[in-house]
């Protein structure tokens, strides 16, 4: 058989074990490269490659290479193939193009079109006639990848992308694709551990990813075994009877492997990931094989009767600013659990942040760079013994403010605090012409624009000007007395710079945080005070909570909700204390529909309508886990209907009201798609979606997955949003525009 140049692409910081894989199957001239695997082989490994590969996104045939320096040189490149031999006139095409930034064709879209064109405008000189396009599940789908001045032309023989098994239900959305858990367990050495008997468990299995791809590994199961569709099927130069032998192999090693597969058992607190599982499982015929159960991670423990091995997860990952007390519950109680149920284990967590790591409690070997996406992970390997486990040290909030309360009455002058109080001179000065102009009341001073007096300052006015700070918390490095002296210099100098009084300053301490602990109640003064923005006005808190019932970086998305509120169907998710559902009434909303599933914010939104002189008439207040509410809505057979939607999820939440444990990296996804589907529709009748959704997070370290969503117009306005006291800090939050196409 004819050897062909091949190339299997992947993850970045997964080519090694790709490359192990493809050793494996018999690959020649293996060669590592960035997100990719270059090799040779025939026909039969090609197709092995696609069904057999565990960490590869797809499989490309080379057919040609050529120089590209304009769009000319691209048709033309493009036409040098004779593509009779690849597909008929009447068959279907996809095309998929991506270039570096510093070659001739930077435009995905373009450059698709210019090959489009070159194998149609073939195709019809030939026959008459022009093959169809279609993106879904075409006859052929080409590929070309432009590095500098040099094209690579492909086949791609896997069609679409191989983390696609075939078994996984189309509403469901994994926390992780199939690819990157495969490589999870590669990579700590599940198939020794298998081979050994030894069980495999998931304590947060959610959908069932990472013991499916567990149990494929075990029993020797072809990953693509399932799947019905790839990119070769409709290729004229397909070899059936040789893929269908390969497809018998690959049935009788499943069989075998049946009988030797291992314990492999999942629990998740959340009874719809549960059902997913069970039925993930039960579509790759494992019901025997996997036990899965409704446990809450608390509860995790293993029987006697399973042998030790590996236990893994990907528990949920984030970041928000909050009360470190409450970030730590999950991890804490992780850690215990580990500890108290697991000794003797071996296990693998990936996490989005190391930090996340030392709240377990149990020491780990040298992390692992992997990518979720494209949000840059790291995979924890622990051996579950006592000579692991130490215990994770927490101050108190209440015990630091103390602290500086006590400093500030017998704080002795610092030269620096002169340059602080310097700085809040020059932030009052060089905001004030926006201030007037734009009748500003609430805003941001100062930011940790100088690296020793790590604070954020608030300014609220209203019949009293009152100034909320909150200290970001130290390094461990920095010495806490010093560090107490500083903060306590700070609230001196606000008060003289802004002539207050202290009574007027309230303090907070801040901690790097994956939760939503802004909402944690850390007083009882039920002290509140009127303050006014762009013709609303709200009651803020500045004593009883983290955050003061108004997020500052949010007023320009809420002006531009009441700008384009007029008469339209509002709707307002995680709403808080419903700062944007007033903005869009006083902007002329026909009816708005308030979710948040605290009581307390709720009454806060109602006082705030209250305030505002607002009857409740069309105005809905509604108590709900929103994440539940939303999927319920969007699955409904009557779907109610809204003109515009604000979508501010927390970052993290493992609140005990809500059922499942949400993380907005992995979980935007199916979130977007849910709120999506309520999005109103032309009168008309016309397919075309005329809402608008406008979806905003404060994670720093977010990446939309636009190629999961690319059925939707996404615009990214994140820097519209940001206005002049915030622009100092251009990532406190990053917001988008999404409509239907």
């Amino acid at each position: 058989m004819t050897d062909y140049q091949l190339f299997a692409t992947t993850p970045k910081a997964m080519e090694d074990i790709l490359a192990n894989e493809l050793k494996a199957l018999g690959a020649k001239n293996v060669k590592q490269k960035m997100a990719g695997v270059a090799f040779e082989g025939d026909l039969k490994l090609a197709y092995q490659s696609c069904l057999w590969l565990r960490t590869a996104s797809r499989v490309l045939l080379l057919l040609d290479t050529f120089e590209v320096k304009s769009q000319q040189d691209l048709y033309a490149g493009v036409q040098r193939t004779d593509w009779s031999k690849h597909l008929n006139a009447d068959d279907s095409l996809a095309v998929s193009f991506n270039s570096k930034n510093n070659s001739a064709i930077t435009h995905s879209h373009f450059g698709a079109l210019k090959v489009k064109d070159a194998i149609v405008d073939q195709m019809r000189s030939q026959f008459g006639t022009r093959p169809d396009i279609d993106t879904e599940r075409p006859s052929i789908r080409v590929n070309v990848y432009l590095h500098n001045e040099i094209a690579q032309l492909s086949l791609d023989l896997s069609g679409e992308s191989l983390h696609k098994r075939g078994y996984r239900a189309t509403q469901v959305i994994a926390p992780i694709k199939e690819s990157l858990a495969a490589a999870m367990l590669l990579r700590v050495g599940w198939p020794t551990m298998a081979a050994q008997g030894k069980s495999l468990l998931d304590p947060m299995c959610g959908s069932g990813t990472l013991l499916t791809e567990g149990a494929l590994i075990a029993g020797d199961i072809a990953p693509g075994l399932q799947r019905d569709y790839f990119g070769f099927l409709g290729w004229k130069s397909h070899d059936e009877a040789l893929w269908q032998a390969l497809l018998d192999e690959a049935r009788q090693r499943r069989d075998i492997g049946m009988d030797k597969l291992p314990v492999m058992v999942g629990f998740d607190q959340d009874r719809r990931t549960v059902t997913a599982a069970l039925q993930h499982i039960e579509n790759l015929g494992l019901q025997s094989k996997i036990h899965i159960e409704k446990r809450d991670i608390s509860e995790a423990s293993a029987a006697e009767s399973w042998p030790k091995g590996l236990l893994i997860c990907n528990p949920p990952y984030g970041e928000r600013l909050g009360d470190e007390a409450q970030t730590t519950t999950l991890y804490r109680t992780f850690g215990e659990v580990l500890k108290q149920q697991f000794t003797g284990w071996q296990a693998a967590i990936i996490i989005g942040d190391p930090e996340l790591g030392f709240r377990l409690g149990v020491r780990s070997q040298k992390p692992i760079t992997m990518f979720n996406g494209a949000l840059e992970c790291k995979l924890l390997r622990l051996d579950i013994d006592e000579k692991s486990f130490f215990e994770p040290k927490a101050k108190s909030q209440q015990e630091r403010i103390e602290q500086v309360n006590l400093h500030s009455q017998t704080t002795m002058a610092d030269s620096q605090v002169e340059m602080f109080a310097n700085r809040l001179r020059k932030n009052l000065k060089k905001l004030a012409s926006w201030i007037k102009k734009n009748h500003i009341h609430c805003y941001r001073l100062y930011d940790a624009d100088l690296p020793e007096y790590a604070v954020a300052i608030d300014v609220y006015q209203g019949e009293k000007t009152w100034v909320n700070v909150q200290e970001y918390e130290p390094p461990k490095s920095i010495d806490s007395i010093k560090a107490t002296h500083r903060l306590a210099g700070v609230l001196s100098e606000i008060s003289k710079v802004l002539e207050i009084p202290s009574q007027q300053i309230y303090l907070k301490i801040r901690r790097k945080q994956k939760n939503t602990e802004q909402y944690e109640k850390i007083s009882d003064s039920r002290h509140f005070h009127i303050v006014e923005e762009n013709g609303c006005k709200f009651w803020v808190n500045f004593e009883d909570y983290l955050d003061t019932g108004l997020f500052l970086d949010h007023r320009p998305m809420r002006l531009l909700i009441q700008q384009q509120a007029k008469d339209k169907r509002f709707l307002n998710l995680f709403a808080y204390t419903g700062t944007a559902s007033v903005h869009a009434v006083m902007g002329g909303a026909h009816s708005t529909v308030t979710i948040d599933m605290s009581n307390t914010y709720l009454d806060w939104a109602k006082r705030n309508f209250t305030l505002n002189n607002i009857t409740t008439g069309n105005h809905q207040f509604i108590r709900a886990d929103c994440l539940e509410w939303l999927y319920d809505q969007a699955h409904a057979q009557q779907k109610p209907q809204f003109d515009l939607i604000f979508l501010d999820p927390p970052t993290f939440s493992n609140s005990k009201k809500m059922e499942e444990l949400f993380d907005i990296q992995r979980d935007h996804v199916q979130l977007i798609r849910n709120a999506v589907a309520l999005l109103s529709i032309d009168q008309d009748g016309i397919k075309e979606k005329m809402g608008i959704l406008y979806f905003s997070t404060n994670s720093r370290r977010f990446k939309m997955d636009s190629e999961a969503l690319s059925d939707l117009s996404i615009e990214n306005i994140s820097a519209t949003t940001i206005s002049e006291d915030f622009k100092r800090d251009a990532k406190i939050h990053a917001c988008w525009k999404i409509t239907y196409k």
